[in-house]
């Protein structure tokens, strides 16, 4: 795999060297988890401002708005988000709580659980939507260089486009 090259513009960062000890997927790892952390840091203030959540809750609900008219099963969102089902059980309490999700016994099995969007989170998020990508993108933007930009086009469509580094 080839280096991943650095730009003028790609702040400096732990890994934004391409001569160090790291081979290229490391690196590249490494690149990813600091967007990914700057990302995290921008949406936390919207999403609390926009859906009044936690930043884990907020990934819950991102999770079950892939597919807003399925329930999913806690077993399954505590897998997907790398999370302990007590710390879990905790947020979807506060969701449930706040009126955006509803929880509901699997039928045939007494210690399932099943979680699904409420109408009220899913106009939420749609109303939301629109905040929540364009802070993505400019964190994304003032994150990454131009080849990065690039990369990241294939993901999402309308970043080339619209985000541009301050």
């Amino acid at each position: 795999m080839a280096a991943i090259p650095d730009s003028p513009d790609t702040p400096d960062c732990p890994s934004a060297s391409g001569n160090g000890l790291l081979p290229a997927e490391l690196h590249a790892w490494m690149l990813m988890l600091a967007a990914t952390g700057a990302v995290e840091q921008e949406l936390r203030s919207v999403v609390k401002e926009r859906l009044d959540v936690s930043h884990d809750e907020f990934l819950v609900l991102c999770l079950l708005a892939a597919d807003p008219r399925e329930a999913q099963r806690m077993t399954r969102i505590a897998e997907l988000l790398g999370r302990p089902k007590t710390r879990l059980t905790y947020q979807i309490a506060c969701l449930q709580h706040a009126g955006l999700v509803t929880r509901k016994s699997v039928c045939g099995d007494k210690r399932g659980v099943e979680v699904a969007l409420t109408e009220k989170a899913r106009g939420l998020l749609k109303e939301a939507s629109g905040v929540l990508a364009e802070t993505v993108k400019e964190a994304l933007a003032r994150f990454m260089g131009p080849t990065q930009r690039e990369a990241m086009c294939a993901l999402m469509p309308d970043f080339a486009a619209e985000a541009t580094p301050e």
